[in-house]
């Protein structure tokens, strides 16, 4: 099977497609990176080199891929960043062309904006677009906290809150809302948490807390690919909440071993793959 990740990229460190790619091609994917952005690193480090690419630029490698047959044999589209509504709405056709030549693709949606530490990080016409055009494509959509409450339009108090608001935005599409980075007053100060919402029921995935200074980027992108590549596997939902977040915790973890800001996906690929810490999924609803 094929998977379709549109995202930005970065040459050095490991965010959007360098952090997505690598985890589901060891899951044993065929993966087709399209770059919105090549950068030689994440801005977070106040200064890199690259560019941003046109919407023509996406839609034209999305011609070229659909000309070899590829979208045919397409599992599912993975999107993450998007610098602008019109790469958003190129985005947002090319699911359309994926699922008319292939209608049991799936497309998760990360609709990455920012989070309450950093605020919004994208421009304001992405909030109004995700909820209009890309929530209602997706079948999957993985939002942190902040990015839940810019679509859900305000803000949540508390985690009965956070499932509610998931709640409503699966009404406009998703078959699945994970909520990443979960912090709120029902989780311990050592841990943190990751909610997946469905039809029937909510469930909670509680790992440790492991802080990282400076931060480090990119985890909810790789959590976001392992996240689809296990759901490929079965649609089992908390079973695979519960494979993606003991392997980004074990990715995270090596990263805190090894005292640096990007994370050690290539370090860790053995532990990611078969980690010897688990942590369970939890009914909560």
């Amino acid at each position: 099977m094929g998977i379709l990740s549109v995202q930005s990229h970065v040459a050095y460190g490991h965010v959007g497609n360098s952090a997505a790619v690598f985890p589901l091609q060891r899951l044993g994917y065929e993966v087709w990176p399209v770059h919105t952005v090549q950068f030689s690193n994440h801005p977070g480090y106040g200064d890199w080199q690259g560019q941003v690419f046109a919407a023509e630029h996406i839609g034209a490698v999305v011609d070229g891929l659909a000309a070899r047959g590829a979208l045919e044999s397409c599992a599912a589209v993975l999107s993450g960043y998007l610098g602008s509504a019109s790469l958003g709405r190129v985005v947002a056709e090319t699911v359309e062309r994926v699922r008319a030549a292939n209608p049991a693709a799936l497309y998760l949606c990360d609709p990455v904006m920012g989070d309450r530490e950093t605020g919004l990080y994208v421009p304001e016409e992405i909030p109004a677009f995700l909820r209009a055009r890309a929530v209602p494509l997706a079948d999957v959509l993985t939002p942190n906290l902040f990015e839940l409450e810019q679509l859900a339009g305000r803000r949540l108090a508390d985690r009965t809150e956070a499932v509610a608001a998931a709640r409503e935005l699966r009404a406009l599409g998703p078959s699945v809302v994970v909520v990443t980075s979960l912090r709120d007053g029902d989780t311990p100060a050592d841990a943190i948490d990751i909610l997946a919402v469905t039809a029937e029921s909510a469930w909670q995935v509680r790992t440790p807390y492991l802080p990282l200074t400076p931060p480090i980027n990119g985890a909810g992108d790789a959590l976001a690919a392992l996240f689809l590549g296990h759901y490929l596997k079965n649609r089992e939902t908390p079973a695979a909440l519960a494979d993606a977040a003991a392997a980004v915790f074990a990715v995270v973890s090596a990263t805190q071993t090894a005292g640096t800001r990007e994370l050690q996906l290539i370090a860790a690929q053995d532990e990611m793959m078969c980690p010897s810490r688990r942590f369970p999924a939890e009914r909560i609803a």
